[in-house]
């Protein structure tokens, strides 16, 4: 029997594909730390619970395709903090930040089309695209530049006339890169001249460290009707497993033909979107909390990572993720190696390999990304068994 060359053609996530090594090592007995995915740790505000506790319809009906509405105003009343006003009918509820990307690139790419990207980037970009028969064509950034945008002239030697939209995450999964007002207003300029829709993912715009200013997408009036933002309530509010997220444009059309999509997948779930509407009234200090606890633990894992010789990582700015270029030779046996082979006091670390979140081949082979979704006291722990392991790792392979 034949599959589909569409499915056949598809990645494994490289955050989960080692995933079997870490059960093996468990069933040994050994503690493992996942630093491999972000999932966080801080507590899903009680209102998300409350809600749906007290919610008990006597028929759990379909919902509206677009979205629940009190759900839609809760995130236009949120993003009138950034200075941006939608209307229902800008604004759809999704099925997370996945389903908003795939809806955002079926709507825009034909077969073949392309999606303009900096790489590293969010390995699940390459399945969203290939679901709608697109594919992410990638420009370099480099971890000695802090993964920020390169120049204009080589953003855009890799337009065609296949390429329909730029796709950035920021603050960036995998690289926790924050990028400037002048980087936003470079890639405006570019949507601008080649006539491209901007697509931001911004689900972790409450994560920016340092004092730093985030700026985002919203702030660029002059291409309102070429800008799209995702977003979700997954790392937000901590609440991955509701699996609810938004798509919003002031694209006219873009909107029109969305809701086609929206239709023909019914609903989001409704139960869901109850817990989430209740968020709305989250106080800001339970973001301030948070953003502090990420804080904290950011530098705990950049003191780390400076005390191993040869490791290469400048401190990121945002979301909860560094890449970090190791002195081996294979990330990803190195992270085998740390699951299968290596322990210290019982216990071991597991991280996913850079190379998954790259398109052009060979790319990120020294590299891997960790997530600070764990406790301080796990991170300082992790950080020196990380440290003994590429010793370890080192001595077996005979590298200086």
């Amino acid at each position: 029997m034949r599959l589909s060359n569409r499915i056949l053609n598809m990645q494994f996530s490289p955050i989960r594909k080692l995933a079997p090594f870490a059960a093996e090592a468990r069933m040994r007995g050994v503690k493992v730390y996942f630093l491999n995915i972000g999932q966080p740790d801080v507590k899903t505000p009680s209102a998300f619970y409350d809600a749906i506790c007290n919610y008990r319809p006597e028929v759990l009906e379909y919902g509206d395709s677009q979205g629940l509405q009190a759900l839609q105003e809760s995130f236009i009343e949120y993003y009138k903090k950034w200075g941006t006003e939608y209307t229902r009918n800008q604004l759809f509820i999704t099925n997370g930040g996945s389903e908003a990307l795939i809806l955002a690139f079926t709507v825009l790419c034909d077969a073949g089309d392309e999606i303009l990207s900096p790489e590293p980037y969010y390995t699940n970009y390459n399945n969203f695209a290939q679901q709608a028969d697109a594919k992410i064509v990638p420009f370099l950034t480099k971890a000695e530049d802090g993964f920020h945008l390169p120049s204009k002239e080589v953003i855009t030697s890799s337009i065609t006339n296949r390429t329909r939209a730029i796709l950035i995450s920021n603050p960036s999964n995998p690289t926790g890169t924050v990028y400037t007002a002048g980087e936003l207003r470079m890639l405006a300029d570019i949507a601008k001249e080649y006539d491209l829709f901007l697509i931001s993912d911004e689900v972790y715009k409450e994560f920016v460290y340092d004092g730093l200013q985030f700026t985002s997408i919203l702030s660029l009036k002059d291409i309102e009707d070429r800008t799209i933002l995702i977003d979700s309530i997954s790392k937000r509010y901590s609440a991955c497993g509701a699996r609810i997220g938004s798509v919003a444009s002031k694209n006219a059309d873009f909107n029109y033909n969305i809701m086609k999509l929206l239709q023909a997948r019914l609903c989001a779930p409704g139960v869901e979107q109850i817990g989430a509407a209740a968020l709305k009234d989250t106080p800001d200090s339970y973001f301030e909390e948070t953003k502090a606890e990420y804080q904290a633990r950011r530098d705990i894992i950049m003191e780390g990572l400076a005390k191993i010789p040869g490791v290469v990582c400048l401190k990121p700015s945002g979301a909860f993720y560094v890449v970090a270029k190791l002195p081996v030779d294979d990330a990803e046996e190195f992270a085998k190696f740390m699951l299968a082979e290596f322990s210290h006091e019982g216990k071991t670390l597991m991280v996913a390999p850079a190379g998954g979140f790259y398109s052009t081949p060979g790319l990120g082979k020294d590299e891997i990304r960790m997530a600070y979704c764990i406790n301080q006291e796990a991170l300082k722990d992790a950080m020196n068994i990380l440290a003994l392991g590429i010793e370890a790792y080192k001595a077996k392979k005979g590298l200086k």
